[in-house]
């Protein structure tokens, strides 16, 4: 078993963490004081579709605010989460994991028994949908996990189908075009913790990566920024803004829209003063749902992806080390 970075705190960056020189973060390149698309979801109808065409083209992710999901409930899940990897190790432990097959897994890095150089972040990865049947297999402590969490799992998941049936919309296709292609959706979520650590300069806690699934609802930490996006091949800083829940799109978005819209690299980073936290929540085809670019899309411009079920890509994604080539690559027609 791999040790977990919130058992102790780190005076000095162990070996296993450092990055070659060529793969390290250059804090100094990065774009700040730039922002990634707003999305006010109280605007009208016409006015959100075609500003998520634009987002979903140009940057592969924007922000939502007036999502409604409460504040409230975005504090309960952070300070929850924060409870969680405070809890003691030897609780943690019974939770610990290294195969990613497992639905409820706490582990450290990204895929620890492939990687060469490991990542700064400890996580909790969960299924979530549907909830009866994962919930038992949750975390009992902290006493209220279940409860915060389930709620905003729910929550959670109708702001996903929302969006999903707004980005159909965008692309010229019917509202529920893209929500019956990718069938009965699975929900997972990833809660991350990043300590702070001694050599931030020299590690990530996540490299450069797309995500595998169709669509990404982030909550991040509302006071510590580490998140980056790479746009016109400069990465730009995502800062935090209260309240909002930052969306990318998936792979599998990418290749229903027959590469108009983009899944794009991305990677976080951390610090030396302070611990951030993340919560990631992943809408999923199911693992039969076959993926293909959506024929209306394909009668202007031929297919660029082949057909191929979900099942087949994610076995292929967990595969790879995360940051090689996007994973797409190995399904174009």
């Amino acid at each position: 078993m791999a040790e977990l970075l919130s058992t102790k705190m780190h005076e000095t960056l162990p070996e296993k963490y450092v990055r070659p020189e060529t793969q390290r973060p250059l804090f100094s390149e990065v774009i700040t004081g730039t922002k990634i698309p707003i999305i006010d979801l109280k605007s009208p109808v016409d006015q959100i579709i075609s500003q998520i065409a634009h987002a979903s083209q140009s940057y592969g992710f924007f922000q939502v605010v007036n999502h409604g999901i409460p504040d409230e409930l975005l504090l309960k899940v952070m300070a929850i989460a924060i409870e969680f990897f405070r809890l003691p190790a030897e609780e943690k432990e019974k939770l610990y994991t290294d195969d990613p097959t497992k639905k409820v897994r706490l582990s450290t890095s990204f895929n620890v028994a492939r990687e060469t150089v490991h990542n700064w972040r400890d996580y909790l990865r969960m299924h979530c949908y549907p909830l009866e049947k994962f919930m038992p297999e949750w975390p009992s402590k902290p006493d209220l996990f279940k409860e915060i969490i389930s709620t905003y799992c729910k929550e959670v998941r109708q702001l996903g189908m929302k969006l999903l049936g707004a980005i159909s919309l965008s692309l010229g296709l019917e509202e529920d075009y893209i929500k019956e292609a990718l069938g009965e959706q699975e929900q997972h979520m990833a809660v991350n913790f990043y300590p702070q650590c001694p050599e931030p300069e020299l590690t990530y806690s996540l490299p450069a990566h797309t995500d595998p699934n169709a669509l990404t609802i982030l909550l991040q930490d509302p006071e510590v920024a580490g998140l980056h996006v790479l746009k016109d091949g400069k990465w730009i800083a995502v800062d935090p803004l209260p309240g909002a829940l930052v969306i990318n799109i998936g792979d599998q978005l990418q290749a229903l829209s027959n590469g108009r819209y983009k899944s794009v690299w991305h990677r976080a980073v951390v610090n030396s003063s302070k611990e951030r936290l993340s919560v990631a929540s992943f809408l999923c085809p199911s693992n039969s749902a076959l993926v293909s670019p959506a024929k209306k899309l394909t009668e202007i411009t031929p297919p660029v992806y082949r057909d191929y079920t979900y099942d087949e890509y994610y076995k292929k994604f967990w595969s790879r080390n995360l940051d090689q080539e996007h994973c797409l690559e190995l399904f174009k027609s």
